[in-house]
Formats: C-alpha cells, structure tokens, sequence
C-alpha cells in the first residue's frame, strides 16, 4: 500500500536538496586515484589545529549529551562579535537555523519571499512548512531589494536574503541595504543569510551583525562551514533580539548541535589566523581561475564568496559529467535555472591546476 494520500501535500511536491558529489563516490564509479573536488565550497586547507587538538581532548567524554544550551560556544560567539548571548540560537549547520526560523514565523497562509538564483533552502522551507513560496526575478544574477520589498503583502511572513549569494556569488553594498530597510514593514522578519561574509571585499558591505541594534525585526544568520573549516562538523548560528531568539529556541531541538561541534566552534573562534589564511588563499587562487577563464574565453558572475559561478555557454551538464571522468568534481545549478553555468569552488593550488587542465582538455574535446 502507498502512503501517499497519508503525506502532507506540501512535502509531497518536494524535491531533495541536491548535495554536491562525494569524492568516495566518485572513486567507485571511476576507479580513479586523484581527485578534486571542487563542488560544495568546502575549505580546501581544512580545519584549524586547533579544532583538532580540542575535539581529540573530549572524545573520551561522548557517551554524555552535549550542552543543550551551548553555553561556552555562545559565550565565544558573543565575545568574538560583540552580541547579546541571550539573542543567539545554535543549529545543526545554518541550514538548521534558517528552517527553526522559518517553522517559527510563518506557515499556511503565509508568504515567504526570497530571490531567483537565491539559495534552494529558501523555497524548500517554504513548500515544507506549507507556506506560499514567493521568487522575486534577479537583477544582475543578484538580488534586487526594491523589487522584494514591492512583494511585500498583508501575508508576507519572512524574507530571506544571502548576502553574498550562493550559487551567484553576487552581493550588494550598504546604500541598497538601507534603502531596502527604510521600506520593509516592520511586521516582516528579515532573514540575512551571511555564509560566506568572510570572503567579502567590497568596501561598503553591510554587515548585518552590525545591523542588529537598529532593526527588531532581523535575524543574520552565519556558518562555521566556510571560512573556518568545519563543514563535516555541522555547526551554524543565528543573532537576532533575545526575544525573537527565544521564539526559535522553542522549536529547537534539545541538543541540535553535538559535543565535537560545540568544541569546534569555540577553538576555532579563537584561530582568527586560520581564518586569515583560509582567505588570503582563496583571494590568490580565484585569479588563478579568473586568468585561466579569460584564456578559455568563458565569462563568469562576480563573486565575492568562495567560487565562481561559470558560463560555459553551452548546456553544462555534459561538461559537469566529462570533467567527474576527468576528477573533477563541480556543481552543476540547473536547478537554479542557470543550465549553462557551472559553479567551481576554489581549491588549493594543486586541486585548481587540476581543476582547469581538466577543463580545457574537456571544452577542447566536446
């Protein structure tokens, strides 16, 4: 008997977050011994030490639960970004945080407004929590703040904005943030979504964690996957006003985020330079790409995160699955309605020399 008709229609029309190739699978399915993996903008120099040599000094204590309520990491957090700890909530990735704060501000009935190209997690909390999805066009591959804040109805709930984007890398400045705010009602929550700040370079980026004091009504969400390394370890927060901190904490699962990852979280804090590398590095390799690009004679979405959005100007699935022959794993963005990109992340200088061998053997063999 199918449990269809026992499913809620809202997770019915869901489709799976599609999650970049692993690189075991990978070796599976080719047999091959070098690869790169160049698809889920992952560090490439890993963690910091200090992480490691923390996580190894508790592993003998895993048979306990973690600290439901997080309090050394916040602790850090608060202290390093100069936050109320009581306004902070810890989650299982920031994936986690953006689904509590969408189960916490909306549901049937109301509208969720987010960007095309914006990343799929939006629209998936969205459908899943039976809410009414609202795309706004892109302007430029990025976000367009007016034309969201225009989309605002008596229904809209939330609204979710990544600055800088993922898949686009676009991000915008402070005069189109203070214009954007200036309009939104103050009845919306804002969810800024900043996974990949770290990276940023333009002068006049707005930086939301500075924002906070000056809007009740929004929430900045930020990850340790990126810059610091700790993707495998899932660990994520949100900063808001305590109060609305204390709603989402409500949905929140008792101990959503595990014992290494509240330890990671902290160690890691405190290795700024690690995080200073991880940056220089990846300043120094995206021009390698960008040269490499411009010999290809393929054109690329300004980014300020961690990868380039690429157009290969063709359809990029046969390209994506040309270069995993090759060991060269990307990320194909079809499903953002970008079918002819491709979006590479940047790898050490060893994983990007092979990633664009790779590619110009492919482009000249097609």
């Amino acid at each position: 008997m199918s449990c269809d008709s026992f499913v809620l229609s809202a997770i019915r029309g869901l489709t799976p977050y599609q999650t970049g190739k692993p690189i075991d699978a990978l070796q599976r399915e080719f047999g091959l011994t070098r690869i790169s993996k160049l698809a889920s903008n992952e560090n490439p120099l890993g963690c910091s030490f200090e992480v490691v040599t923390a996580c190894q000094a508790i592993l003998e204590g895993m048979a306990r639960y973690p600290d439901g309520a997080g309090f050394a990491l916040k602790s850090a957090i608060s202290q390093h970004f100069k936050l109320d700890a009581a306004g902070l909530v810890l989650g299982n990735g920031s994936n986690d945080v953006l689904e509590l704060i969408g189960r916490t501000f909306a549901g049937a009935g109301d509208e969720v407004i987010f960007s095309q190209y914006g990343f799929a997690v939006y629209s998936i909390t969205a459908q899943a929590i039976g809410a009414t999805a609202v795309q706004v066009p892109a302007k430029d591959y990025g976000h367009d703040l007016m034309a969201m804040a225009a989309a605002v109805t008596p229904k809209t709930k939330l609204i979710y904005i990544a600055n800088p984007n993922n898949p686009t890398g676009t991000c915008f400045g402070q005069t189109e943030w203070d214009a954007f705010m200036s309009v939104v009602p103050s009845t919306v929550m804002v969810v800024l979504d900043e996974a990949y700040t770290e990276y940023v370079t333009r002068p006049d980026y707005a930086d939301g964690l500075r924002e906070l004091a000056k809007y009740p009504n929004l929430i900045v969400t930020r990850t340790f996957s990126k810059a610091y390394g700790l993707a495998g370890f899932r660990l994520g927060f949100a900063a808001a006003t305590a109060e609305v901190a204390s709603y989402i904490n409500r949905v929140r699962q008792p101990f959503n985020v595990n014992s290494l990852a509240l330890v990671a979280g902290v160690a890691a804090l405190a290795d700024q330079d690690f995080v200073k590398e991880a940056v220089a590095v990846n300043k120094k390799e995206m021009a390698l790409w960008q040269q490499a690009l411009s010999m290809l004679n393929l054109s690329w979405i300004p980014s300020q995160g961690n990868f380039l959005c690429v157009d290969m100007q063709r359809p990029a699935l046969p390209i994506y699955e040309a270069l995993l022959r090759e060991g060269v794993i990307v990320r194909p963005v079809g499903a953002y309605g970008l079918p002819n990109h491709l979006r590479i992340s940047i790898g050490t200088d060893e994983e990007n020399m092979h990633g664009i061998e790779a590619l110009t053997r492919v482009l000249q063999s097609l």
